[in-house]
């Protein structure tokens, strides 16, 4: 086993990397969103019950607790990353640039298609021009002109493309874009992104897949009862989510191809997450669908006009027997067990303990 992410045992002392750039969506923002900047509907991140469980604050992470970042910083030894919109926060291991309401697609697009429920204006975009401007300062603008300044800066460094995307798909539900439409465009962007960053130099990189959306307690509030799986997920939304991955990871091979020096991994959260579906018990879950933060009670616990953190709202006794955090984010005990499967488990291809030796074989 490379690492733990169990409660009890610390991590050992292998630090392969020695800082970690993050990019994404809510799944992996540590911070970079408030309340009054969070995506519409999940408005109260600021606000407790969020982060009660490991940080006993709010930290603007959504969820009660870690994230799959924070457990796999941890397991490299470093320490949790800090948001890249905290001017004082200290850089030396890495940042986050990740943003809660994120995109792949820009932000004009739905702008222009008047999809009002897409409020937050940053997309994976903008998170590619906070990175550059974070390397200029470092003195890495390119390899032809400035090949040392970006060697230095990515000799050592993890770069970890969090899960982006599933807002596309999200905001553009019941509209008359399809989502084959989203699935190019957003597809497109995140090649043109992840190209950017391989031009420059980046040699280590994870990306992450959608986990399956379907089984979100939103989803399965707002889509109708016959549309479910054998796993009791809403069935399109999932195949949604999967056939986006399948669009990811061919162009990921062709990367592979095109940056040989590079090692790209895919990390693959849509079966890490079905297997724990798969095998509750062993993983101590027994609410798979319903939202432990939330409102009304019934099978799903959720309200969207009464969202976690709201006056209305309430918060499980057990967040760590639940999947749902708070009907679209996922609860500490899910996230930990989603690093687990990426970082011991056998859901990277190719597998996280590969990417770390090829480093610790590089010097």
């Amino acid at each position: 086993m490379l690492i733990s992410i169990s409660a009890k045992q610390a991590p050992t002392p292998t630090r392969p990397f020695s800082t970690i750039y993050a990019f994404g969506d809510s799944y992996t923002d540590t911070g970079n969103t408030r309340s009054n900047t969070g995506p519409s509907g999940f408005m109260f991140v600021s606000n407790l019950p969020y982060g009660r469980t490991f940080f006993h604050r709010p930290t603007n992470r959504y969820s009660d607790g870690r994230l799959v970042i924070d457990f796999a910083a941890a397991a490299l030894s470093l320490p949790f990353l800090p948001p890249y919109l905290d001017p004082k926060a200290d850089r030396s291991d890495g940042v986050n640039f990740a943003v809660a309401g994120s995109t792949a697609i820009i932000h004009s697009f739905f702008v222009k298609n008047n999809l009002s429920l897409n409020i937050t204006p940053q997309s994976i975009s903008t998170q590619l021009t906070w990175f550059n401007q974070f390397l200029e300062k470092k003195g890495c603008k390119d390899l032809a002109t400035t090949r040392k300044e970006c060697e230095d800066v990515f000799k050592d460094a993890l770069i970890w493309v969090g899960e982006i995307g599933a807002n596309d798909y999200a905001y553009s539900f019941g509209s008359s874009v399809t989502s084959a439409t989203i699935q190019g465009l957003a597809i497109n962007s995140v090649t043109g992104f992840l190209q950017a960053l391989l031009k420059k130099g980046a040699k280590y990189v994870v990306v992450q897949g959608l986990p399956p959306t379907g089984c979100l307690t939103l989803s399965l509030y707002l889509a109708p009862t016959e549309d479910r799986d054998s796993d009791g997920c809403v069935g399109s939304v999932n195949k949604q989510s999967d056939n986006h991955n399948a669009a990811l990871k061919a162009k990921l091979d062709i990367f592979r191809k095109q940056f040989p020096q590079s090692t790209i991994v895919y990390a693959d959260y849509y079966n890490a997450y079905m297997n724990v579906i798969k095998n509750r018990n062993r993983y101590g879950f027994k609410e798979l669908y319903k939202a432990c933060c939330g409102h009304g009670g019934g099978a799903y616990n959720f309200d969207y006009f009464s969202a976690c953190g709201s006056p209305s709202s309430n918060s499980c006794a057990r967040p760590s027997q639940y999947i749902n955090w708070d009907g679209v984010h996922l609860t500490e005990g899910m996230y930990r067990a989603v690093a687990d499967a990426f970082v011991n488990g056998s859901y990277c291809q190719p597998s996280f303990s590969y990417l770390v030796k090829k480093k610790e074989q590089s010097g």
